[in-house]
């Protein structure tokens, strides 16, 4: 059955407390270290990540009742040790240059501006390396309306401007789903915000405890980050404790709300009414998505039409659906002629998959909760004991202010699929941006799928770009998943800024974001309809497990020698 939610090895209160005094102790010196110095303990973070990344891997595809020979092993690779790896790297990179010129380098030919006149930072690909492994792909940071590009380079990296910074404790409340958000959360706080790092661990994923340590050893030996574990009553009284400076969360907005407005009630009510919170500390957040796929109705040929399915059901399959930013919910036009094909497609591609271990705490409920009073539910595969088959929704009314998918992210595998009438692309996309909007819970991701000859048809490319800026998403991606705005790390990874305290959607604040940009809207990833060779990434690849740890190697060390193994290994698997 799925994991349990409680701690089998909660760290004692009086560890807690000493663990907090010696990291207020270290505060003030790492916040004062200099760039030089913070990028040298992280270079040698890069060789320890490296060395720990295979155990962390197998112990990882084990809780998930994977295997390291097969291809779905690829998810754990790039999910835990090769994100970290890159934004160590890239972290230790970014240092490096402050410490040449005292600012985050950012020349003219990043900047651009969009068609609403916002400015924009693009932030990937960031080298020859990315452009070769990544091709066609690149992301763009949307800042906040009326930021130059000369307030841009003024705000970023700001902490590195200060001449005597006082040192922060920051308490890291880490996400139990996918092995790279508690460490990547911690590198944030520590090497853009200046804090000393505490990383509770979720119970659900406390077994890889050990292997952040070593991972991130050099940190740890120096007294600047530490981790413990416990559930929710550890998680409370690191809170409230008295070193605790500020906290950052990934989880559930519920497990926010509590944090920060105390139990569902009358108190919490008039908390919110009086915007008097129980937490007074400032707190950051990313807390999940019902997120969108968007199909704009156009003429796919059938090889165009087949990518895109796999595309979708690649972003439903990964991590047994328990991700934040999870495709779960297709928007597409009732009048569309190739509708019935691409559901059928992505019934097929689903089909294909064996069922998953449903371990993340509260699958099985979700999943009874979300399927019950629904007439057209498909249940794909034969799921066995503590499995839950992938599951397809269909006829949502998209009008239906109070249908529970359209406001309940199921963490678990169901996607949903619910139709707009407008047939002309930009109709549709102008319908598709208030449904998201206005009906769907969530601003952290969204995916827009469109033809290139579609959107090149008058007045449709105008209304894509009026979407994208639009959309109350963090992050947007066009043609392409949003998990690689998470992975790719040079973006921001967050909710949109209009979420609120009071009304968090999908939280507060950014993570990643390696050009330590401020005054942040939104990301747009761009990518072509389609790509050859098949990305590693995709469900329907047949050979990405032997390409993981090459990634891994790449992004510790990258070397154009090491290109022809990988290419090989990707050619391999379509």
């Amino acid at each position: 059955m799925s994991a349990s939610a409680q701690s089998t090895a909660a760290t004692p209160h009086p560890r807690l407390d000493e663990a907090l005094a010696a990291l207020k102790a270290k505060a003030t010196p790492f916040a004062r270290l200099s760039p030089a110095e913070k990028a040298k303990l992280l270079r040698a973070c890069v060789e320890t990540t490296l060395a720990e990344a295979r155990a962390w891997t197998t112990a990882a595809v084990a809780a998930k009742g994977l295997s390291m020979s097969a291809p779905h092993a690829f998810e754990e690779w790039a999910a835990g040790p090769m994100t970290t790896v890159r934004n160590v790297r890239l972290f230790a990179e970014m240092l490096e240059e402050i410490a040449k010129t005292g600012k985050v380098p950012l020349d003219d030919a990043r900047f651009s501006l969009a068609d609403d006149g916002v400015t924009q930072v693009r932030v990937f690909p960031n080298s020859a390396m990315d452009k070769a492994l990544y091709a066609g792909i690149t992301a763009t940071v949307r800042m906040e309306k009326g930021l130059s590009a000369a307030d841009v380079r003024a705000k970023a990296g700001s902490f590195y401007g200060k001449k005597s910074p006082e040192g922060r404790v920051s308490l890291v409340l880490g996400a139990g789903n996918v092995g790279s958000i508690a460490p990547m959360d911690a590198l944030y706080k520590m090497f853009v915000d200046g804090c000393v790092c505490l990383v509770k661990m979720n119970p659900v994923n406390e077994y890889l405890e050990p292997h952040y340590g070593r991972s991130l050893q050099p940190l740890v030996d120096a007294g600047y980050l530490q981790f413990v574990r416990g559930g929710g009553e550890e998680g409370a009284y690191l809170c409230s404790h008295a070193l605790v400076d500020d906290v950052h969360i990934t989880g559930s907005d519920r497990t926010h709300d509590l944090i920060v407005w105390g139990p569902p009630g009358p108190e919490r009510d008039r908390r919110k009414t009086e915007h008097d919170p129980l937490l007074k500390k400032p707190i950051s957040s990313e807390l999940g998505c019902v997120t969108p796929v968007v199909i704009v109705p156009g003429v796919f040929s059938d090889s165009e039409l087949q990518f895109t399915a796999e595309n979708v059901a690649s972003m439903v399959t990964n991590n047994a659906s328990c991700n934040c930013n999870a495709g779960k919910m297709l928007v597409t036009s009732g009048a569309w002629p190739q509708r019935k094909d691409f559901l059928g497609r992505v019934r097929a591609v689903l089909s294909a998959q064996r069922p998953r271990k449903a371990y993340y705490p509260g699958a099985f409920d979700r999943w009874k909760a979300l399927t019950a009073g629904h007439d057209q539910v498909e249940k794909l595969g034969e799921a066995s004991e503590g499995e839950l088959p992938w599951t397809l929704i269909f006829g949502l009314d998209s009008k239906d202010a109070s249908e529970t998918l359209f406001v309940t992210e199921p963490f678990c595998p169901i996607l949903s699929e619910t139709t707009l009438d407008e047939a002309e692309p930009a109709r549709f996309l102008a319908a598709a941006t208030t449904f998201c909007n206005e009906r769907l819970w969530g601003t952290l991701s969204a995916v827009l799928m469109i033809h290139p000859k579609t959107q090149s048809q008058p007045g449709v490319g105008d209304a894509l770009e009026r979407t994208i800026a639009e959309l109350r998403y963090g992050a947007v991606g066009v043609n392409v998943w949003t998990g690689l705005v998470y992975g790719l790390v040079t973006p921001p990874w967050g909710a949109h800024p209009t979420s609120t305290p009071e009304d968090i959607q999908g939280g507060l604040g950014w993570v990643h974001n390696t050009f330590m940009l401020e005054g942040i809207e939104k990301c747009v990833l761009r990518a072509p309809l389609t790509a050859s060779p098949k990305p590693p990434w995709f469900v329907t690849h047949k050979n990405a497990h032997s390409v993981g740890e090459k990634l891994v190697e790449m992004e510790a060390h990258p070397s154009w020698l090491k290109v022809p193994a990988i290419a090989l290994g990707v050619l391999k698997g379509g």
